[in-house]
């Protein structure tokens, strides 16, 4: 190794084996979202099953997932700081796997929200971790590109969940039958009362259980790095950093505040139309999960993916010009991001190609800030400290984006639906709960077409609107960029 390949770090194992434990990290963080994404992917099935109202669901997807992902994640990364990451990220992998595949035998919204958070609670403790072996196998100056990679993970999984979970879950009780036959289990439906239509059930156990092989897989072949290897001579180094020591560190990088809050934007809107993307286009357009995950889910996943990935090729030659740019360049594309999705949302019912074009261009700008918010995230701190800074931006992020983004969409769509019913004069003989699915069955015809057209357009309103939190976190962004020049340490 030259001095001056000494002088910016070395990396950590053979190129081939660098690129196995990145994409073994990716995998895993795919498994994180596909189990994440899945409740999304299936919202219309379980809210018709349970009778649940937008609000309901809101919060089933967001604040009690959030609050226990954010919550846990603290705990777990001050362990990551100073025991075995591999070990901490495969048991909750194994950890988070076993609750999805629970939340198949849930019984109502209590038990499925007791098998969400066990979800959250074995999540938490995959990113601080994984963020941290990241920086100990790369040097600085590889750094951003390989957190682009394992930034796909997020768009991976959604697009899996889509692509997996949309089929799985229409399938008929029947075919289920004989898929559960093979494990001795055609007994199981009866035996718990699922009554009819358990695809989704199914979709939650058949992605869930194989998660506990990745966990075993990850154990067996992945090697924990020393801490600080890859990082250049005389970056300032700490034997132990908590939570306290990190704070006091972050609180004089207002890089990362800015960052922290422009990503938590970012997560508020990716979460909530996660959350309601399927249910809002089987109202307005009668798509099934399976046909919203083929027409749409998949292309929009990849469009994600690839976004994640040309921004962090971009931002690799940019960065040439000036670091800054790892801020800037989120900025932009956040904030040409929110027309598109305006538009996109506003395209009729005949115009479903159009609609997919914009939607397609909106999620190539708006992911590209993933790889930005690990890189600074890690990269203002010392490496004692990476996993418990990167625990305190997701922390503020879950919160954020996860916790407030599903209710938030969820709420504007009930108002959105009342003011509906009050523009037709509905209000005094109708409300939003009594629209849905499993309620409405029991109205009149007239009633059932009102309710019909207030449930889609109430939705669609409430994903319009929240297009306009992105315009305020790329302005978030474009303020990180001004002090990221003198506060990003490894570089």
């Amino acid at each position: 190794m030259t001095d001056t390949a000494t002088a910016q770090g070395r990396d950590f194992g053979s190129a081939p084996y660098r690129w196995y434990v990145l994409l073994a990290l990716t995998g895993v963080y795919t498994l994180n979202f596909i189990d994440r994404a899945l409740l999304g992917v299936l919202a219309q099935p379980v809210i018709s099953a349970f009778g649940l109202s937008d609000a309901e669901f809101g919060f089933l997807a967001g604040p009690p997932f959030a609050l226990f992902y954010a919550l846990m994640g603290i705990p777990i990364a001050l362990a990551a700081d100073r025991h075995h990451r591999v070990a901490i990220i495969a048991s909750c992998v194994g950890l988070w796997s076993l609750m999805t595949a629970l939340c198949g035998f849930a019984t109502g919204f209590v038990s499925l929200l007791v098998a969400r958070i066990g979800v959250a609670i074995g999540e938490a403790g995959s990113n601080p971790p994984s963020n941290s072996l990241i920086a100990d196998y790369y040097r600085p100056a590889g750094r951003a590109k390989a957190l682009s990679v394992y930034s796909t993970g997020v768009m991976l999984g959604s697009a899996l969940a889509f692509l997996l979970g949309g089929p799985l879950g229409q399938l008929p009780d029947a075919t289920v039958l004989k898929a559960l036959g093979v494990f001795g289990l055609a007994g199981l439906p009866e035996a718990l009362g699922w009554g009819s239509g358990y695809g989704w059930r199914f979709a939650f156990i058949a992605l869930g259980a194989p998660g506990v092989l990745v966990a075993l897989v990850l154990w067996w072949s992945v090697r924990e790095p020393p801490r600080g290897y890859s990082d250049p001579p005389g970056l300032p180094q700490a034997e132990r950093m908590g939570i306290g020591p990190t704070l006091r560190t972050l609180s004089r990088t207002r890089s990362f505040w800015w960052m922290a809050a422009g990503a938590s934007l970012v997560a508020m809107v990716g979460y909530g139309y996660a959350a309601f993307q399927a249910p809002m286009m089987q109202r307005l357009h009668g798509l099934s999960p399976g046909q919203f995950a083929v027409r749409f889910g998949l292309p929009l996943s990849v469009a994600g993916v690839s976004g994640t990935l040309l921004a962090g090729l971009l931002t690799e030659r940019l960065v040439r010009r000036g670091v800054v740019w790892i801020a800037r360049l989120p900025a932009i594309m956040l904030a040409a991001s929110a027309p598109l999705y305006l538009l996109a949302f506003s395209q009729p019912t005949g115009a479903q190609g159009l609609m997919l074009g914009l939607w397609v261009a909106a999620m190539l700008l708006h992911y590209g800030y993933l790889g930005a918010q690990y890189t600074i995230g890690q990269g203002v701190v010392p490496p004692a400290s990476r996993a418990s800074a990167i625990a305190i931006l997701l922390f503020i992020v879950a919160l954020v984006g996860n916790g407030l983004g599903p209710q938030v969409v969820g709420l504007m769509s009930d108002t959105m639906m009342t003011l509906g019913l009050e523009a037709r004069g509905q209000a005094a003989v109708l409300q939003a709960a009594a629209c849905n699915p499993k309620a409405a069955a029991a109205l009149p015809a007239a009633q059932q077409a009102v309710c019909a057209a207030v449930y889609s357009e109430g939705l669609r309103d409430a994903m319009r609107a929240s297009s306009a939190f992105l315009l305020v976190a790329a302005g978030c962004f474009w303020m990180s960029s001004r002090s990221l020049d003198r506060e990003l340490l490894a570089r």
